[in-house]
């Protein structure tokens, strides 16, 4: 240490060891829209919902079935389902190696989960679509799970609620994929022929085979605010039609604006809006805490 070191110490003090402390990773998000940065645990206490824009953030299936059902008595349809690849497709990468890459990525089998539980004790049957395996396509593994959540609708005359997040059909299973349009259509039927209410639940994003087959012909067509919804993306169609689109084109607001769905639902008032609708709709007693959503 020099003479003016020692006349002259330093006030701040250094790490001696040489450790450096770090922050924790996970600990801090910056919303999307308004880029407030807010603590992962608020955000998840909030439902994933932006508190200072309420910007609505993708959620995987597992986490929605979890804010949306209660903690009793689910029990999950069509579980060990697995997908096959009967025209040994290729692209950039086999899709073998694609379903493979997406099961260690999301630890799912597919891309839909069907639940039988019940919301503030009112019993149903939800699926939930998982976009984080390879965007929420479509393929026969999702319509067979669709078709068998149904099917217990029919059998025990449940409602049946289903949040979409998918990019449309899958590629890689080629007309299969396609078949599952009609598959899933046909299925929902059923629940007509017995007066059985479909509810579904667009959310960001509702896209291509989804959107074009059964999204929109529930009973009941909800979406989240904000949700991106259609069939082809903005891009796609501006370049089709060579004319620039309206702003807020296939967002969730202007699809209400033109009659498109039914309404608009925060991701925090779900659980007492659908079972609000589903008593309504089953023609059952109305469940006492859903009546907060006349106050």
């Amino acid at each position: 240490m020099s003479w003016f070191q020692n006349l002259f110490p330093p006030k701040i003090k250094r790490n001696e060891s040489g450790d450096k402390r770090v922050v924790p990773e996970g600990l801090w998000s910056k919303c999307v829209s308004c880029e407030v940065v807010l603590y992962y645990s608020d955000l998840g206490n909030n439902f994933n919902v932006c508190p200072k824009c309420n910007h609505h953030n993708r959620i995987s299936a597992r986490e929605r079935l979890d804010f949306f059902l209660d903690n009793e008595g689910r029990h999950e349809i069509g579980e060990g389902i697995l997908p096959l690849d009967p025209l040994k497709f290729t692209d950039s990468m086999k899709y073998t190696d694609r379903l493979a890459q997406a099961k260690r990525k999301t630890h799912e089998e597919d891309a839909l989960i069907v639940m039988q539980g019940s919301v503030q004790t009112v019993p149903m049957v939800v699926a939930a679509f998982e976009f984080g395996f390879m965007g929420g396509s479509m393929g026969s593994v999702v319509g067979e799970k669709f078709a068998r959540g149904v099917q217990v609708c029919v059998e025990k005359s449940l409602p049946f609620v289903c949040f979409s997040a998918s990019g449309g059909a899958r590629m890689q299973e080629g007309v299969t994929s396609l078949m599952q349009m009609a598959k899933t259509t046909a299925a929902l039927t059923k629940l007509k022929q017995d007066k059985i209410p479909f509810i579904s639940i667009l959310t960001d994003p509702t896209m291509g085979g989804v959107s074009a087959s059964f999204a929109f012909i529930g009973d009941i067509v909800i979406a989240e605010p904000k949700a991106l919804i259609g069939f082809a993306g903005p891009r796609v169609i501006e370049q089709t039609v060579r004319q620039t689109l309206p702003d807020g084109f296939q967002r969730a607001e202007f699809l209400l604006e033109h009659g498109a769905i039914d309404m608009i639902v925060d991701r925090r008032h779900m659980r007492d809006r659908i079972v609000n609708l589903c008593t309504l709709l089953m023609k059952a007693p109305i469940h006492p805490i859903s009546l907060k959503l006349d106050l």
